[in-house]
């Protein structure tokens, strides 16, 4: 494993955007704060931004997050989804993790 990524054994990192339509406002703010609450409970390190949530994992669990993702904005109300989806892949060496891409920008 390269040095720079020799403490993080994900594979895989995703960035995810849902973005539930025939909603409006509070509910639409409702059903994305229902994803997000999915998605940290996941048990794996996740990293909400304003615009996407950012989590790192194996690649094949990932994908079926993101799947659960649109299901569940559909089943709070939303009547169809778009969803925005990044992703990096490195089985070899595995992924920097979030913390080494973004703290010396969070540091206070």
């Amino acid at each position: 494993m390269s040095e720079s990524c020799a403490k993080n054994q994900n594979e895989a990192s995703i960035a995810i955007q849902v973005l539930p339509f025939g909603v409006e406002g509070e509910e639409l703010i409702r059903i994305v704060d229902k994803v997000i609450e999915y998605l940290k409970g996941t048990g794996l390190n996740a990293f909400v931004g304003p615009f996407e949530t950012t989590i790192e994992g194996g690649f094949d669990r990932l994908w079926e997050i993101a799947g659960e993702c649109q299901k569940i904005c559909i089943r709070e109300g939303a009547g169809q989804v778009s969803t925005y989806i990044k992703s990096f892949y490195n089985p070899k060496d595995g992924v920097w993790s979030i913390e080494k891409k973004t703290a010396k920008h969070h540091e206070g």
